[in-house]
Order: C-alpha cells, then sequence, then structure tokens
C-alpha cells in the first residue's frame, strides 16, 4: 500500500510539473479593457482622438505578449454612413497631468509609437494619441474599434465601441471657446444616457438628452 501511495503522489506530481511548464510555455493571453472616458480634439485641418486602453494577461508565462502597433478606425453610421471616413494613424502616447493653477488637464508626450510589452507582472495602460488630417468630426454616429497587433503573426486584438456626436459636441470641436481649451471629454456610463438608444455609447459629458 505504501508503494502504491508513493507511486500516485510521484505521478500527480509529475502531472502537475509539466502542467505548470507547458503553462508557463504557453504564449499568455492579453485582455484589453476601454476606458470609460475619451477625448477628442480639433487639431489645425484634421482631429486628434485620446484613448487610453489597459491591457493584462490573467496567468504567469515565462513568455511575454508583444504588442507592435495600434490603429483606430471611425466609421459614419446611419445618417451620416456616406461622410468620408477618417485615416487615423498612433501619432504618439502621451501622460495626463493636472494643472493646478489653470485646472485643466493637459497631455505632454510619453513615448513613440513603438511596441511595447505585456506581462502579468507588468500591465499596460499606454494613453495613445491617434491623428488624421483632412477631417473634421460631424454629428452623428460612429462605429469605433481599436485594434492591436501583436508579433508572431498573432491575431490581433480588436474591441469594438461606438460615439455618438451631439451637434452641440460637433459645433464645440469645430469652434471651441476658447481656443486654447479644444479637448473634449466622452464618457460611455452617463446615467442620464441610461435609458436612452445605445446606452453604452461614448458621449459628451455635458450632454444632458439624447
Amino acid at each position: 500500500m505504501h508503494k502504491w501511495s508513493a507511486t500516485a503522489a510521484a505521478v500527480v506530481a509529475l502531472a502537475i510539473s509539466l502542467y505548470t511548464f507547458f503553462e508557463l510555455q504557453r504564449s499568455p493571453n492579453v485582455d484589453v479593457a476601454l476606458p470609460h472616458l475619451i477625448r477628442l480634439e480639433k487639431a489645425g485641418h484634421g482631429v486628434r482622438l485620446y484613448l487610453q486602453p489597459t491591457m493584462s494577461t490573467m496567468f504567469k508565462s515565462d513568455k511575454v505578449a508583444v504588442i507592435r502597433d495600434a490603429r483606430l478606425k471611425l466609421v459614419p453610421t446611419g445618417s451620416i454612413s456616406s461622410l468620408k471616413r477618417p485615416a487615423f494613424y498612433w501619432r504618439q502616447s502621451v501622460e495626463w497631468r493636472y494643472d493646478s493653477t489653470t485646472g485643466t488637464v493637459n497631455n505632454n508626450w510619453s513615448g513613440d509609437p513603438a511596441p511595447f510589452f505585456v506581462s502579468q507582472d507588468k500591465p499596460q495602460q499606454p494613453a495613445f494619441e491617434f491623428r488624421a488630417q483632412n477631417w473634421m468630426y460631424q454629428a452623428g454616429q460612429y462605429d469605433g474599434s481599436l485594434e492591436l497587433r501583436r508579433s508572431a503573426d498573432r491575431t490581433p486584438l480588436i474591441k469594438k465601441f461606438c460615439l455618438i456626436i451631439s451637434e452641440a459636441a460637433a459645433n464645440e470641436l469645430e469652434n471651441p471657446q476658447p481656443a486654447s481649451l479644444a479637448i473634449r471629454f466622452f464618457r460611455n456610463d452617463l446615467p442620464n444616457f441610461a435609458s436612452a438608444p445605445f446606452p453604452g455609447c461614448y458621449r459628451r459629458d455635458a450632454d444632458t438628452e439624447d
């Protein structure tokens, strides 16, 4: 009985060791969560969109995930589906800092558009600045997607979202007053839109009705 117990324990220990080994060798799965807030801005003859997702892995692995590129798509839908689509590109990553003297939140350069690593002990939360030239936000609804391209030809990670721009928000984006405060905030968790159509869409935080 003692020999059989020892043998069974050794087999279980071996199975656990093999499982742990293969789990550590497996490429980590990256989980992507979009923020509740995005920032939109007019920039010369184009626009900027700031998006800060959270990227993490659920399980420990000896390997790390490499995000080599980030791409943004914004497609006009419904009544504005015939509008030109913006061609966004990842311009840089920024860092947001609060200025207590002016009461504003300003961005500073934090990194070039370059590959970065994601692991269990090193989650990432980059603030992407995407830019599109010769285009301007119009009132209406948009289908958006953030695409994170990985190394080793792995399937890209795609997170979809929707954006609703009201007439008032479009006017503010086109002609910000004062001009130095061009950034507008859009959220997907505004309680006053909980019972409105498409309650999970990003909307200007100052909007009060659909």
